[in-house]
C-alpha cells in the first residue's frame, strides 16, 4: 500500500475529511496521512481507540512516537493525557489501549536504528519565546531530525527553512500557508528544500513540527 508515497512533492490533507478505516483489532480506527507497505509500513496515521479497547501487545520493530490529541492513552509504562509526545524506540514493547477512549497522532518506522531514548513529555512544559509572538518547546533533537511545538499569537508570522524536509500537524487554532488555510487536524509535508513560512490567523495557531527525517524515508524492513 502506498499513500502519499512521492516524498519530493508538498501534501496538504485536512484530516477530518478523510474517512476511518479500521485495523487488525477491534475498536481501533486510522485516518492514513502516509504510508509505504501494509500492516508492517512506513506510517504516519491518526488513530482512534474507543473506549475500553487496545491493541494487543507488539513490539515495535522500526519505532513509534505518537502525539496525544485527545483523552488519555494508556500502555504497561503508564498514562498519557492529551498534550503528550512519547517516543518508543526500536525493539520497544508495550500494549497500547484506553479506558475512556483517546484519539493519537502516530508515526511508525521512523527512528535511526540505533535510537534507544524511550521518553515522554509535555509538550508545553518548556516553552520560550523565539520570536514577536512565536513560542517554542524542542520535543526532540537527534542528527537526523528536530522535533518542537510551536505556538504562536494571532496574526504572527513564522518561517523556517530546515534542511531535510517537514512536516506539521496544527493542534489549534488556523495557519496560512501557500495560499492555503490550514485548521486543527490539517497535516502538511514540504519536501526537502523547500522553507515553510506560515501565519497564524486571527485566534493564533498551535502546532506540531518535525523537520530533517525525509532524507531517510525507506520502506521497513520486513
Amino acid at each position: 500500500m502506498e499513500i502519499n508515497a512521492e516524498f519530493s512533492e508538498r501534501v496538504l490533507v485536512h484530516s477530518d475529511t478523510l474517512d476511518w478505516h479500521g485495523s487488525p483489532s477491534a475498536g481501533v480506527e486510522r485516518r492514513m496521512l502516509d504510508r509505504i507497505g501494509d500492516e508492517v509500513a512506513r506510517a504516519t496515521s491518526i488513530v482512534r481507540f474507543a473506549p475500553g479497547h487496545s491493541f494487543s501487545a507488539h513490539t515495535h520493530g522500526g519505532g513509534e512516537e505518537y502525539l496525544v490529541l485527545e483523552g488519555v492513552f494508556q500502555d504497561e509504562s503508564g498514562d498519557y493525557p492529551a498534550g503528550t509526545y512519547v517516543r518508543n524506540p526500536p525493539q520497544t514493547r508495550h500494549r497500547p489501549g484506553s479506558e475512556g477512549g483517546c484519539t493519537i497522532f502516530v508515526k511508525l518506522w521512523q527512528f535511526d536504528p540505533d535510537d534507544r531514548n524511550q521518553f515522554h513529555k509535555d509538550i508545553r512544559a518548556d516553552l520560550t519565546q523565539t520570536g514577536e509572538g512565536v513560542e517554542c518547546a524542542e520535543l526532540h533533537r537527534d542528527a537526523r531530525e528536530i522535533v518542537r511545538y510551536f505556538r504562536l499569537a494571532p496574526n504572527a508570522s513564522l518561517s523556517l527553512d530546515d534542511p531535510g524536509g517537514m512536516e506539521l500537524l496544527v493542534l489549534g487554532g488556523t495557519l496560512s500557508e501557500g495560499g492555503d488555510d490550514l485548521r486543527e487536524g490539517s497535516w502538511l509535508r514540504l519536501p526537502d528544500g523547500q522553507p515553510l513560512q506560515v501565519q497564524a490567523g486571527s485566534g493564533g495557531a498551535e502546532f506540531w513540527i518535525k523537520t530533517g527525517h525525509l532524507r531517510f524515508v525507506a520502506a521497513p524492513d520486513q
